[in-house]
């Protein structure tokens, strides 16, 4: 039998991913400041698919599954077959994103801890892959390769932590009888892979189809569902060829040209004009920013240099300590899993929601810049220093 082969996501669509990005950012800001608002309002909130199931709902509910599933189906190859496949690959980036995460939420918790916007506190610990490696691969030629696969896996790890997150954090009003017969879908799918075999892809999205509406009547964030999925998806095959390789030539494409870019035009429309006090905002404002900018590099140098210290892992050949700060600085964009946490965390109050994109926004736009000036500063440092 043929060794298994792996998928790998071109480079020239991970730079396209992130232009498109862009381009959808500015397009949506634009729309939503300009005459043409109600015509984005009227897409996104006025036009419904079924019932009163709206178009916005059909992206952050259905397309959103679709997104966590590609994820889901990135972090399981990485764990059977890449940077997370044994201890000493995986303990570096997860360690350094422990970091990444735990400073960041509690920067924002010591900021907003008097507050009502508390439960905004999981919106600083994400980092956004697509933006993250778009940046990176700007300045490649100026770069070690090997900070990539750091990037990679570290956002990995960090979209694992916000998926869990999303899950036990923000959902609400729970029925145990649908979320039961999800399980029971789960447990199923789990049998068909080990014990019958079956590696048909169209068996697994038409049950996943079944899996996320039950995960959506439970009360569960549907969108758990595509993580729930990619668990049970095999990941060998007699051909050579896995139904997850399988999957990721099928949606990774679909996923970062269409899902990526529409999840940032329907939800970066943000109004700049507030009925509201911005100063009685500040906290939150505040502990996003700071969280991004500021926790998120803090927790992955202070992890990863502790962890090396007391010798739970050690720092990756030929990347030095500058290296590993430039990296932690590229994590500070949040962005699309930030934008999509907001959206859940306040999810009654629109006014938190754009002052939360505004910030995330803000935040992404530092993170770029901070990182453009440690590139210039230090490249000999990057590309010679090992």
């Amino acid at each position: 039998m043929r060794l298994l082969r792996t998928y790998r996501k071109p480079v020239k669509l991970e730079l396209l991913t992130s232009m498109l990005l862009i381009a959808a950012t500015v397009s949506a800001l634009f729309m939503y400041n300009s005459p043409l608002r109600h015509i984005y309002i009227h897409i996104f909130e006025d036009t419904y698919i079924i019932g009163n199931f709206s178009f916005h709902m059909l992206i952050n509910d259905f397309l959103m599954a679709i997104f966590f599933l590609v994820a889901g189906l990135e972090i399981k190859h990485e764990i059977f077959h890449g940077n997370l496949s044994s201890f000493k690959k995986a303990s570096f980036p997860v360690i350094a994103s422990l970091g990444g995460v735990i400073v960041p939420a509690l920067v924002f918790i010591l900021i907003n801890k008097d507050t009502p916007f508390l439960s905004g506190f999981c919106i600083p610990i994400s980092t956004d892959i697509a933006f993250a490696v778009g940046v990176f691969l700007v300045f490649a030629k100026k770069l070690n390769p090997a900070l990539k696969v750091f990037l990679l896996s570290l956002a990995v790890v960090d979209d694992l932590v916000s998926i869990l997150a999303i899950g036990l954090v923000y959902s609400m009003h729970v029925n145990f009888i649908c979320l039961i017969i999800a399980f029971v879908i789960v447990l199923l799918l789990i049998i068909a892979n080990k014990v019958f075999k079956v590696y048909s892809v169209t068996y697994y999205l038409l049950s996943g189809l079944c899996l996320w509406y039950f995960i959506y009547l439970s009360g569960v964030h549907c969108t758990i569902s595509g993580i729930l999925l990619a668990i049970t998806i095999p990941t060998s095959h007699s051909t050579g060829i896995s139904t997850l390789e399988r999957l990721q030539r099928i949606l990774v494409p679909f996923n970062s040209l269409i899902i990526i870019p529409l999840f940032a035009f329907a939800n970066t429309g943000i109004s700049l004009i507030y009925n509201m006090d911005m100063s009685s905002a500040n906290p939150l404002f505040y502990g996003i920013v700071l969280g991004l900018c500021v926790g998120k590099p803090l927790g992955i140098m202070l992890f990863s240099f502790i962890g090396c210290k007391l010798k739970l892992t050690e720092k990756p050949n030929g990347i030095s300590w500058m290296a590993v700060f430039l990296v932690s600085l590229i994590a500070g964009i949040g962005f699309t899993m930030s934008i999509f946490i907001s959206e859940i965390a306040f999810v009654h109050n629109i006014t938190l929601v754009n002052i939360a994109k505004i910030s995330i926004l803000f935040s992404a736009c530092i993170s770029v810049i901070s990182s453009i000036f440690v590139i210039s500063l230090c490249n000999i440092t990057f590309r010679f220093k090992m």
